[in-house]
């Protein structure tokens, strides 16, 4: 199960943004590679997110904590010493960053000065990551993917944030972490991911969930919509090996790009078309999404470089990605197993794909 050369092994790795969805699944990986995980972040929002799912309070060391106080997560970072650090805390969606932009712009911005702030203090760490989000960029609806040399930009707050959020890496990185320092940082983007646990309003996957739990109707704001659709798993892969590469040799800091495959570009259509092949339970319907606030119609990312210097790629097909993310929601919603035991075993079974395809291009 192992990808990581044992990197993390008996490791203090602090996450913030663990109650989160990416969070979550990153503490379980973490936590199956023998590592010693501490997570700071607000309680988990509902029930039926992954964090509690997977009884994660009890499996890892947590501390509720807003990542805008600065002075508790200073505490925090003092008192656990940890050795790697990622930045998850965020608020991640773009129709709520309409509705709270100071908040948006406080926890998205201010949170990733707070961090590396933290970082900067803390002597034991020797890696931080930021993760950010594909929509980082400035969009102008290209057909090809975004350069990690592209410019950052924004049409919504919550895009406008993830920008900000990179020049604030960026200013860290040369500011305080480009010479002889205690650390290497890096940031890394990421596209449309799914997978169990994800309970987030306003998002396509739980609001199918949310339907199908209400037995109601699927209304779809914007079917013509093309993200890259990417299993939790594959950037979570990417930025394991991006944290292991940058304990080796800090000349892995900057940005990086962790997206699927190019042909992983579908509409939300044909995202639904593709969940009924596992489970037809709700009825959909398709609404006229002229009068919504601004969202991308689309947006996809270049992943050259890290192909090329990583040695990271993503494995999934699209019908495995949705495979794993429907059976996964109907585990939880059947109780056909403990939720942690079905996420433990996606797990293993995404590395073991990975472990096959590397040897595969190691042969080539």
């Amino acid at each position: 199960m192992n990808l990581f050369n044992n990197i993390f092994l008996n490791k203090k790795v602090l996450l913030t943004g663990d109650t989160g969805f990416k969070g979550s699944w990153l503490s379980i990986w973490l936590k199956e590679l023998g590592t010693e995980v501490y997570g700071y972040a607000l309680p988990p929002l509902r029930e039926e997110d992954n964090f509690v799912k997977c009884n994660l309070s009890n499996i890892i060391n947590h501390q509720d904590g807003d990542i805008r106080n600065l002075t508790k997560l200073l505490n925090y970072f003092e008192k656990v010493q940890p050795e790697f650090a990622f930045h998850l805390a965020a608020q991640p969606l773009v129709l709520e960053s309409y509705k709270s932009p100071h908040y948006t712009f406080e926890t998205n911005v201010m949170g990733t000065v707070n961090f590396f702030e933290a970082v900067r203090k803390t002597k034991s760490i020797k890696v931080a990551v930021n993760i950010t989000s594909d929509k980082c960029y400035q969009n102008n609806e290209w057909v090809w993917g975004y350069r990690e040399n592209d410019p950052m930009g924004g049409k919504d707050p919550y895009s406008a944030s993830k920008g900000c959020s990179e020049l604030v890496t960026t200013a860290y990185l040369n500011s305080f972490f480009s010479k002889d320092t205690h650390c290497t940082i890096a940031s890394a983007r990421a596209g449309n991911v799914i997978g169990a646990g994800d309970w987030a309003e306003n998002r396509i996957i739980p609001d199918y969930f949310r339907a199908l739990l209400g037995k109601n109707k699927l209304l779809v704001r914007n079917p013509i919509a093309t993200r890259p659709w990417q299993h939790v798993l594959e950037p979570l892969s990417g930025y394991l090996l991006l944290a292991s590469k940058l304990s080796e040799d800090a000349k892995y800091s900057g940005g990086w790009n962790f997206g699927p495959k190019d042909e992983m570009n579908y509409s939300v259509r044909e995202l639904l078309k593709e969940i009924n092949k596992f489970d037809q339970s709700v009825e959909i319907t398709e609404g006229n999404d002229s009068i919504k606030p601004y969202e991308a119609k689309i947006l996809k990312l270049d992943i050259s470089k890290a192909v090329f210097e990583l040695g990271w790629k993503p494995v999934l097909d699209f019908n495995k990605t949705v495979e794993l993310t429907v059976s996964g929601y109907l585990n939880d919603i059947k109780n056909i197993s403990d939720s942690l035991e079905n996420r433990v075993a996606t797990i293993k079974e995404y590395s073991d794909i990975a472990t096959k395809q590397r040897i595969k291009w190691s042969e080539k």
